[in-house]
This record gives C-alpha cells, sequence and structure tokens, in this order.
C-alpha cells in the first residue's frame, strides 16, 4: 500500500476583511503520496496558492490538520516547525524574478539558504553544494558571478529550483511555476522538475490556471473554486471522465491543436459568488448550467462516484 507524505484534514485560511471574513481555503482534505504529483487547478482566486502558503506556514491556518509523516505541522508552534520542519518541506515561487534579491548573485542567492540552515557548515563547504546544486539544475559555472536582472525568466526559475532543493526536502510546493515563462521554456522546467523528482524521490504539490500544464507533471488533480476543492481524481481520468460541470467548464478552454476537430467552449455566465462570508449553498451556482433551487439552498458534499474519483456535485450521476 502506498504511504502518504502529506494529509491534510479540514484544512481552513480564513481573512478578516472591512466587508467580513473571507474564506479563501475552506475545508480542504486530500492526501499526497510519497514521490507523487498533485496538481492543484483553478481560476485566479480560487485559493490554490493559499492552499500551498498554508501548507508552508507563511500563512497561519484558521482551524485544520496537516499531517507531515504523520505529524501535525499545521498546530506546532512557529518556531518548532522552523526548527525541524522547514528544510522539509519548501516552495517554488511564481515569479523568480520577485522572488530572488537583486543585490545577490547567482551563487549568493544559491548559497544563502544553505549558510542559514547549515550554521555549522564552513565556508568552502557552502560554496561546493551551492555549486553543486547550480550543477543539478543546469546553470552553468560561467553564471555563478552574473545577476538575476541579467538571466531570462527560465534559468532565474532555475535558480529557485536551486535555493529549494538545496535543503534536500521532501516535499515542495510549486506555486505557478511556469506561468511567467514563454512556452518553450515552460517544457525545459516541467522536465527539469521530473526528472529531480525521479532523481530525489521527491512529492510534489503543482499549482497552476492551466489545465493543459498539469496533465503533464500530476499523478492526481484537484480541482478548486472559491477555496473548496470540488472534484479530485486521477490525472488522466479528468482528461477523459470529468464529472464536475466547472472542471468541464475548465477543461473545454483548451485549445486544440486540430482546426477540423469539433470542439465546443463551454462559457460560464452570471457572476462569481462572493468568498466573504458565503452562504451554505453550493459556490459553483450562479455559474451552472445545471444548478436548480437545491444547488442555491444546500452545500454538496465530496462523493466518491468512481474509484478515487470524488466531486462535490448534487447532480454529479448525471455528469458520469
Amino acid at each position: 500500500m502506498a504511504e502518504n507524505l502529506l494529509e491534510i484534514k479540514n484544512l481552513k485560511k480564513y481573512f478578516s476583511t472591512p466587508r467580513g471574513t473571507l474564506h479563501a481555503v475552506d475545508n480542504v482534505s486530500l492526501s499526497i503520496e510519497k514521490g507523487k504529483t498533485v496538481g492543484v487547478v483553478g481560476e485566479s482566486g480560487c485559493g490554490k496558492s493559499t492552499l500551498g502558503k498554508t501548507l508552508m506556514r507563511l500563512h497561519e491556518p484558521t482551524s485544520g490538520e496537516v499531517l507531515y509523516n504523520g505529524v501535525d505541522i499545521a498546530n506546532m508552534p512557529i518556531k518548532e516547525f522552523k526548527k525541524k520542519y522547514r528544510a522539509n518541506i519548501q516552495m517554488i515561487f511564481q515569479d523568480p524574478y520577485a522572488s530572488l534579491d537583486p543585490r545577490m548573485n547567482v551563487l549568493q542567492l544559491v548559497e544563502e539558504p544553505i549558510k542559514t540552515n547549515n550554521k555549522g557548515m564552513s565556508k568552502s563547504e557552502v560554496t561546493a553544494k551551492a555549486k553543486e546544486m547550480m550543477e543539478l539544475v543546469g546553470l552553468a559555472k560561467r553564471l555563478e558571478g552574473v545577476y538575476p536582472h541579467e538571466l531570462d525568466g527560465g534559468r532565474r526559475q532555475r535558480i529557485g529550483i536551486a535555493r529549494a532543493l538545496s535543503l534536500n526536502p521532501e516535499f515542495i510546493v510549486c506555486d505557478e511555476p511556469v506561468s511567467a515563462l514563454d512556452v518553450s521554456i515552460q517544457a525545459q522546467i516541467l522536465n527539469l522538475l521530473q526528472d529531480l523528482q525521479e532523481e530525489r524521490g521527491l512529492t510534489y504539490m503543482f499549482i497552476t490556471h492551466d489545465m493543459s500544464v498539469v496533465k503533464h507533471i500530476s499523478d492526481d488533480i484537484v480541482v478548486m473554486y472559491l477555496g473548496q476543492m470540488i472534484e479530485k481524481c486521477p490525472a488522466d481520468e479528468i482528461f477523459k471522465h470529468t464529472i464536475h460541470p466547472y472542471s468541464q467548464a475548465l477543461l473545454s478552454a483548451i485549445p486544440i491543436p486540430d482546426v477540423h476537430a469539433k470542439h465546443e467552449r463551454m462559457v460560464l455566465k452570471g457572476e462569481l459568488t462572493s468568498p466573504i462570508d458565503p452562504k451554505p449553498c453550493c459556490r459553483f451556482a450562479a455559474r451552472c448550467p445545471y444548478a436548480t433551487e437545491k444547488c442555491y439552498a444546500e452545500e454538496p458534499k465530496l462523493r466518491e462516484m468512481k474509484p478515487n474519483h470524488v466531486v462535490a456535485c448534487h447532480y454529479a450521476e448525471q455528469f458520469i
């Protein structure tokens, strides 16, 4: 039986605003197996990045549990988390330029996390480790003295990957790591992430708004909408037999490179439900072409419609 590295149980992250309480992540539960990749997809504002940052304790959870190898890391004191688990759980950020100190050259940027988390290492050991990480992610030796503004997006993202890997993590949150890159460079970074996963046994949460990207890297896919998980299944299953109407709409937005193929775009109409103090109903109802009175009056629960395929929809049986 596969072993879970991470188990998320009823995780919530709410933010106080002048208008009320914003439910950014609302009661999310899922498990991530060791060595696997879970893709998290959805529109901007669905809570996927907040979910990743809450796992990292960059946002403190409102409630719920995050079990890492059976230990709840969401509710332990933050100092204990940083001391015992920060190195094991790392993040690759969306904008590689914004996440790098422009005053540091490439070698210094890769050295920084090694130096900070390994106080006993000598300067020469830190430098040797940093050079090893640069080589691992395909950054040439000649780039050691170069500054971030002198590099393209792909190389800057490789620095971010090298920094994350320098602490020998088990789990990495990849927060839209290729969305700011050209398509040709996207493929290079995706291939690098997959190669590193095979070599080092890494486990990923891959966050993106692009279904065509997540298809190539994920073992399982989670679809989020306004803070909630509305569908989860194996990656190939969602592209062949997606069930939730919102997931169907996301898939219909992927361009098909065959001009003769019939492709009907599912255009969502209506207004987004507010994530501030939401009513107990289906949050997709206002945009769903199949919504009934029940959808506006009762919140759907996640149900297993097929093996390893759960959906939050009152009428999921009709879409199988």
